[in-house]
């Protein structure tokens, strides 16, 4: 009696718990929470580094240009990651990212902000770039390999809304409450506690869970690895094109932070508080927008999602954000509602990821690694272009060439065509494919 009871039993499937019906992993919970905690420490400054800079350094010029070295080694650490997660495993990447971070903000903070010298704080400034990325996107390869399959896009979509939702959105928050209180200084090596925090919960965490070693096959090095992650975007143009669409996408973005938060503080009067608030804004619509265009890409089609609401909708909503308080100035909350548009516009390139993946469906990893290179090379990208064209053009002028590139990135999304094994694959956005 006591077996059939035990046999009987077996058969009932276990209620799944809250945590698995929200699509988290449960082994990786602490790795989502380090994560989120971290991503809001690096996101604190997302707001007032720039203004700050240039006040040390008494140079918008200057400070852009460091910003722009910034985003380069972004760039570099972002496509870096994967490929070195692949051979290092992610878990010695993420140890990685979380050591550079701390070693160079210590050096940026303790040395070269104090000296008020450009050459140290471009150096320090630009190689902790290096951190973040390989922290997060360390964490990308873990959440990949260790995520059930049929979760798989809950797992990753769950990634993404603690990375944003750190950076820039709690961060900007938790930043426009300290700033007036502590000044920005202060609230810099604040941040740096919070994310020392976040790496130390998320790698002790994670400590012995699946997933966290190496992934490669033996005899793979880490040269092979890495140019294998390149060697798809020229093999594949379609792959290449994806990566430029994927690094118009936010280098506006990027690009803002560089000269936005002097406008909207100092020449349209709200203040750095104010300015935070409104970058907050920008990250809390982008969040839960982006969960509203996964869902409607799926019915309306990709393609059409990436172009009419991601790519249009940020040609125009760029122009709102600019233009639209200048001629209202005064009022708060038509910047606010301008914020939110642009938020909620960023949502609908979505879909990039998606097509990237279809577009290579024997090399998805490697795709994706090229996406994360375009997002990596947005935040060098843009703030570029504001080095470059603000002097000579303007505030509006940026803004015009940032609207030009989402027109131009629209036009393109015509040629992400999908391979025809994908087209039969049973995919409910296929159709919307047959329109180009």
């Amino acid at each position: 009696m006591t077996v059939s009871k035990v046999s009987g039993s077996s058969d009932v499937a276990p209620v799944p718990s809250i945590i698995e019906r929200s699509g988290l992993p449960p082994s990786l919970i602490w790795g989502f929470i380090g994560l989120l905690l971290f991503m809001i420490g690096d996101g604190v400054e997302s707001g007032f580094i720039a203004p700050f800079m240039a006040q040390k350094l008494g140079s918008m010029h200057e400070a852009a240009i460091a910003i722009t070295l910034y985003g380069l080694t972004v760039t570099i650490g972002s496509w870096l990651a994967g490929a070195l997660s692949d051979v290092w495993g992610p878990r010695r990447v993420m140890l990685l990212g979380l050591t550079i971070w701390i070693i160079f903000e210590v050096l940026f903070l303790a040395w070269a902000v104090p000296a008020q010298d450009f050459e140290l704080m471009m150096a320090f400034y630009g190689l902790r770039g290096f951190g973040y990325p390989f922290f997060a996107y360390g964490f990308l390869v873990w959440v990949l390999s260790a995520s059930e399959a049929r979760r798989l896009g809950s797992a990753v979509g769950w990634f993404y809304f603690a990375f944003t939702g750190g950076l820039p959105t709690l961060g900007s928050l938790l930043a426009s409450g300290t700033q007036p209180l502590i000044g920005e200084y202060a609230t810099l090596w604040l941040s740096l506690g919070l994310l020392i925090l976040g790496g130390v919960a998320a790698l002790v965490g994670l400590r012995g869970r699946a997933g966290g070693d190496r992934l490669a096959p033996e005899g793979v090095t880490a040269v092979q690895s890495i140019l294998a992650s390149v060697t798809i975007a020229f093999s594949n143009p379609k792959i290449g094109l994806g990566c430029l669409i994927r690094i118009v996408n936010t280098a506006p973005q990027f690009g803002f932070l560089i000269f936005l938060p002097t406008i909207f503080a100092d020449e349209l009067g709200f203040g750095t508080a104010g300015w935070l608030k409104l970058v907050f804004t920008l990250g809390a619509a982008n969040i839960f927008a982006n969960l509203f265009f996964g869902v409607l890409s799926d019915k309306l089609g990709w393609h059409f999602t990436l172009r009419w609401f991601g790519c249009l909708g940020c040609a125009v909503s760029t122009l709102c954000l600019y233009y639209v308080p200048h001629y209202l100035p005064g009022q708060y909350w038509v910047a606010v509602l301008c914020a939110a548009f642009y938020g909620v516009a960023l949502a609908g390139f979505t879909p990039i990821s998606v097509l990237m993946s279809l577009i290579a469906p024997e090399q998805k990893g490697n795709a994706i690694a090229v996406l994360n290179l375009g997002a990596g090379a947005a935040t060098f990208v843009g703030p570029l272009i504001v080095a470059v064209f603000l002097q000579s053009l303007g505030a509006g002028g940026v803004t015009i060439i940032f609207a030009g590139l989402y027109v131009l990135a629209g036009v393109s999304v015509r040629w992400l065509t999908l391979p025809s094994k994908a087209e039969q694959s049973g995919c409910a956005a296929v159709p919307a494919t047959a329109s180009h």
